[in-house]
């Protein structure tokens, strides 16, 4: 019986061969520059191709209309994601006075119209000085806060009339950057580019909602732009096409390894080869020095050996620290 003389055993690819597997990404973080017309979603289905991974998430999420500082964590640098989301957070953007829209950005449909009267750069900084410091902030209608268990966008684009309760928050820098008059089709507008530094949870968009009212007017959002979060900025974003680029040139793409991400954003606690033992079995650890004294707001700290590793992120209230993820448990 006739047969091939040259066997699988001796390199001849068959059908159940599989092919070497790309590496995936280690585990670390990816700063985005996110394209607009992108959900925060695509960018995480598009890394998980790029990563080889299926663990990949990211940290506060970006509208369509959108750009800039997505910050994306692979493997277990998903961990760090539900305290960077708590970070400080810089925009730049331009709010359009003299109509509202549905979605309070350029993406909804025209509602309340308002043509603004002449105004001086002095009226735009003392609107933007009354939405400086600690406020009570109404949030977006098409927000992503959940009513009765359901987001608040979906029950806008479901009919409902969503109102939501106002919530604490702080407006660090509101600072006016450049004014124009526009003739646009719904008529005169004034368009004005902000800069602002705001606590994880404001909404920009109200923002741009609020000043246009302190102007006797109507306001949303044409563009907005993500400069920082914590201590990532554009200055170390990558856009995806330069993710992709870099896969042709090396096997995998780099990454801030777990140490270094935390420590852009969080204070660091260097601790001794013991006392990452002990964490590694999940105890607490006395407080630092800069801690000492029972605090209101405990302060989260990335806690890392003398090998430069990080072993957990701790809660340090001044009495105790605390450990609330543990990267490398004891073995």
């Amino acid at each position: 019986m006739a047969h091939n003389s040259k066997s699988a055993a001796e390199g001849e690819p068959t059908l159940t061969t599989r092919l070497p597997r790309r590496p995936s990404a280690a585990d670390g973080v990816v700063i985005i520059d996110k394209p607009a017309g992108w959900t925060s979603h695509d960018v995480v289905s598009k890394m998980r191709g790029i990563a080889a991974t299926r663990k990949v998430g990211h940290a506060g999420t970006l509208d369509p209309m959108a750009t800039g500082v997505l910050v994306v964590g692979i493997g277990k640098a998903t961990r760090l994601l539900n305290y960077i989301v708590g970070a400080d957070k810089d925009y730049e953007a331009t709010i359009r006075l003299g109509y509202a829209t549905t979605t309070e950005d350029a993406e909804g449909e025209v509602t309340d119209i308002a043509a603004p009267r002449h105004l001086e750069r002095v009226e735009f900084e003392a609107a933007a000085a009354q939405l400086t410091g600690d406020l009570m902030q109404v949030p977006s209608s098409v927000s992503a806060i959940k009513v009765d268990g359901k987001r608040a966008y979906d029950r806008v684009r479901a009919g409902e009339d969503v109102q939501l309760a106002a919530r604490p928050v702080r407006v660090k820098k509101f600072d006016i950057i450049d004014y124009r008059t526009q003739l646009t089709d719904v008529g005169e507008v004034i368009d004005v580019d902000v800069r602002v530094s705001v606590s994880s949870g404001t909404y920009v968009r109200a923002l741009g909602r609020d000043f246009a009212h302190f102007l006797d007017t109507h306001g949303h959002l044409t563009r907005l732009r993500r400069t920082r979060v914590g201590g990532y900025g554009l200055d170390q974003a990558r856009s995806l096409e330069q993710l992709a680029s870099e896969l042709e040139s090396s096997e995998t793409i780099s990454v801030l390894p777990l140490a270094q991400a935390a420590a852009a954003t969080f204070a660091v606690r260097s601790i001794s080869a013991t006392e990452a033992n002990d964490l590694g079995c999940g105890k607490r650890l006395r407080p630092s020095v800069q801690g000492s004294g029972s605090t209101e707001q405990p302060v989260t700290m990335a806690a890392i050996d003398p090998a430069g590793e990080l072993i957990a992120l701790l809660q340090d209230n001044g009495v105790r620290a605390q450990p609330t993820v543990v990267f490398a448990p004891r073995q």
